[in-house]
């Protein structure tokens, strides 16, 4: 594609999926598909040769949801463009840019059904086996949404490509955790593949290393629910003696019980007068929960904090960490994450003012709040 100048922006092409010339005109391409004219919720990679069809998307107002890159702070955000959108912010809303401008995160309890997946491609057979650059990310974001029930085998798979791409690939490259398509749009044809090679039907632990699961903290909430479910989730690299406990083994935590509530941030943003909260508040806690149950789950999902306030009786606890990036990570590792039959609220928590001795105690964080990942 670069040697004969098919490539667009952003060159080169080399490792990622690559933009080319008409990938505005293959994402129109979409159109003719009865699929996604009766589709309502629509998943789109991120990738610059999908903005078309991200576009597309906002512009026929269904629900758009585009994964978070490398899936660094979740699975995916829905797109909400500002009330009135002109088509101009449309646009801006279908870039990368706009992606991180007008999201909001989904949660692993939104109940989200993705009626369908559009996925970008290095490469693709007119049979729908499917070559991506090589990271699995593709792969896993589909297998994560099988996990939680957001997709299903009948649900279809769209991936949009220059008509140098689709090419012959031996069957025999491919293996069970990878993604085939239903459908190949390039700026000239609207291929139908047939395939009827079963899609992955959820996550495959035993190809997941040590290091993909601590770059991915949605994913270790995943792995926790599924244990709790009973299935076998042990780990591609994962040392035998530490299956059932997580990958590691933290030091003890300590745990202080104080009568009365500690400061809260002024800004559920997590931002203060002091700076960014290191602090991790969890709200809904089942009555009879027990600390040592908290605890248990924190060390399983790798989301240990130096210091744990418990206030069982209020129905919450508050997580204590060395610094606010450790506390990011730990929002985003505690999406969705129960105790019995309730699902936990999980916030960053508001930063106590400076020279504040009021001794004031503060509600729970607003539920509108960004940082908050549950009842999304």
């Amino acid at each position: 594609m670069e040697s004969q100048n098919l490539a667009d922006f952003p060159r080169p092409v080399h490792h990622r999926i690559p933009n080319f010339k008409g990938s505005y005109l293959a994402c129109q391409n979409i159109r003719d598909l009865e699929v996604f004219a009766r589709m309502q919720e629509v998943k789109v990679d991120p990738d610059k040769p999908l903005e078309g069809v991200r576009l597309l998307a906002l512009q026929s107002k269904k629900t758009l949801l585009v994964p978070t890159p490398r899936l660094r702070t979740g699975l995916f955000n829905k797109i909400t463009p500002p009330p009135g959108a002109t088509k101009d912010i449309l646009r801006k809303c279908a870039t990368s840019q706009g992606v991180r401008n007008y999201s909001t995160p989904v949660g692993l309890d939104s109940r989200v059904l993705v009626d369908l997946v559009v996925v970008g491609s290095v490469a693709v057979s007119e049979k729908g086996w499917r070559i991506g650059k090589g990271e699995g990310y593709a792969d896993l974001e589909y297998a994560m949404m099988v996990s939680m029930g957001a997709v299903s085998q009948g649900t279809p798979v769209v991936t949009i490509v220059h008509d140098c791409q689709v090419i012959d690939i031996p069957e025999a490259l491919l293996e069970d955790h990878d993604l085939t398509v239903d459908y190949i749009l390039t700026p000239t044809r609207v291929i139908a593949t047939g395939c009827e090679r079963p899609k992955p039907t959820g996550i495959l632990w035993c190809k997941i290393s040590c290091e993909v699961m601590g770059k991915i903290p949605i994913l270790r909430s995943l792995r926790y629910r599924e244990r709790q479910a009973g299935k076998d989730v042990s780990l591609q690299d994962e040392p035998r003696h530490l299956l059932g406990t997580g990958s590691q083994q933290p030091p003890p935590l300590s745990t202080v019980r104080r009568p009365q509530d500690p400061h809260q941030p002024e800004s559920c943003s997590g931002q203060g007068e002091d700076g960014p909260s290191n602090t991790v508040y969890i709200g809904n806690l089942p009555r009879d929960a027990r600390v040592s149950e908290l605890k248990k789950a924190l060390r399983e999902l790798g989301a240990v904090p130096q210091r744990l306030t418990w206030q069982g009786p209020k129905r919450r606890a508050f997580l204590h960490y060395k610094a606010p990036t450790s506390a990011q990570q730990a929002v985003s590792c505690l999406q969705g994450l129960r105790l019995g039959a309730a699902t936990l609220k999980v916030a960053l928590a508001r930063q106590q003012k400076a020279g504040d001795e009021t001794g004031s105690r503060a509600d729970e964080p607003y539920p509108d709040c960004h940082s908050a990942v549950s009842d999304l």
